[in-house]
């Protein structure tokens, strides 16, 4: 399939972030907010609200049309409606409210953070006369990769045999695009295998773009002090069965046995959610109530305060990464290594690409193993403290969003 980028950006003369001439870089970013009731627990808004005032700073001009401002008053607000449902935000675009978004805002660069409606955009711009580049972020990918090849359905979007269209409605969004972002070197593998698959050649058009990680949640390692022979893990994540909350359980006994020198704190990212949400998918109520009554676990609400959830990070002593099958990136990770916090991991997607081989493990025993060791071993914990932090220093959201401007360009 014939490459669909376009001339870059300094055809237009709009030079480059990094050189500091990118004043008049108009940026209209496209943001679904599934959940605007509960916008701690939406990775995507945290992620523009950081990113979106960083882009500022660096230069351009950034309208953010969502459901909810990003926060900062530099950046422009153009409300839009949140989708119903996580379908009606991939099959659904809005054509009208997109023509319009850009004959008002007459973009350089559209970013379609909901790759899916990609081919919406292009034929949006194509009828507002618009030369402006299509950046497609792939936030989320509705598959993984596996060894051989084949890609694997994510269950959470394959409701009523959904999860095949919502794959091919993505590699169209590939398609669609000029730039395609993702977040890791895993990603990157596993969106160009499937865009092969189907007939896209993405390989010039990718682009590698961390997420941005929330200064309000750094610490100096220095300042953490290690377990003194007990420790406080800490479980950060959705609590949805398609995220491995039934695997995150079993090792959550083992870990809070009898013999065990561990406590566990499981955050409950939704509060109390409603009668529909509940019907879709129930499983976070059930693993709430199955983790509450095991010893030594609490379960913890933050409501949405960042300064409660730092606290629970700070007085925490290590973290749990997801057991989401191929993971391909997770905030909620980052959170707790920008803190100083060592986080053990299952050996999968990119996980095994970000974290440390020692904090790396295959089965339950590894893992307690592991959490065991942090626990008890100062020497261990300082130096897997201090790697944790570092390896989140260059995701300050200046630094990034450098590399994204850069990226779109």
């Amino acid at each position: 399939m014939t490459n669909n980028s376009r001339t870059p950006a300094d055809r237009r003369g709009l030079g480059s972030p990094a050189t500091g001439l990118g004043t008049s870089i108009r940026v209209l970013y496209l943001l679904n907010v599934s959940n605007p009731q509960q916008l701690s627990a939406d990775s995507g808004f945290t992620f523009a609200s950081l990113l979106t005032p960083a882009m500022v700073e660096a230069g351009a001009h950034v309208t953010m049309a969502a459901p909810v401002a990003a926060g900062d008053t530099r950046v422009s607000f153009a409300p839009t409606q949140s989708p119903k449902t996580k379908y009606r935000a991939r099959f659904d675009p809005d054509m009208d409210q997109l023509v319009e978004l850009i004959e008002k805002t007459r973009p350089d660069v559209v970013v379609a953070n909901q790759l899916e409606a990609a081919p919406a955009v292009r034929a949006a711009l194509l009828e507002a006369g618009s030369e402006a580049i299509i950046a497609g972020y792939c936030h989320y990918l509705p598959f993984s990769m596996g060894d051989g090849g084949e890609p694997t359905l994510d269950p959470s979007l394959d409701d009523a045999g959904l999860g095949r269209p919502v794959l091919l409605t993505f590699v169209a969004g590939l398609a669609a695009c000029d730039r395609v972002l993702v977040h890791s070197s895993t990603a990157a593998s596993w969106t160009a295998q499937a865009a092969e698959r189907m007939g896209v050649d993405v390989t010039d058009r990718l682009r590698i773009v961390p997420a941005p990680r929330d200064e309000r949640l750094v610490q100096d390692p220095a300042l953490r002090s290690a377990p003194g022979g007990e420790a406080i893990g800490l479980y950060n994540h959705r609590l949805y069965e398609h995220y491995g909350t039934g695997k995150f359980s079993v090792l959550a006994r083992r870990l809070v046995a009898e013999e065990s020198v561990l406590q566990l704190r499981v955050m409950d990212l939704f509060g109390k959610r409603s009668p529909e949400r509940i019907q879709l998918d129930p499983s976070p109520e059930v693993y709430t109530e199955e983790l509450a009554v095991l010893p030594r676990v609490t379960i913890e609400y933050d409501g949405g305060d960042r300064s409660r959830y730092r606290a629970l990070l700070a007085s925490s002593h290590f973290g749990i990464a997801p057991f989401r099958p191929g993971c391909p990136w997770s905030m909620s990770v980052i959170d707790c290594q920008a803190m100083g916090m060592p986080v053990i991991a299952p050996r999968t997607g990119w996980l095994a690409e970000h974290i440390h081989p020692d904090l790396l493990f295959d089965t339950v025993d590894e893992a307690v193993g592991i959490a065991a060791r942090l626990a008890t071993d100062k020497e261990f914990y300082s130096l897997h403290s201090k790697q944790a932090h570092e390896s989140t220093a260059d995701l300050a959201p200046a630094v990034v969003a450098a590399r994204y401007l850069e990226a779109v360009l």
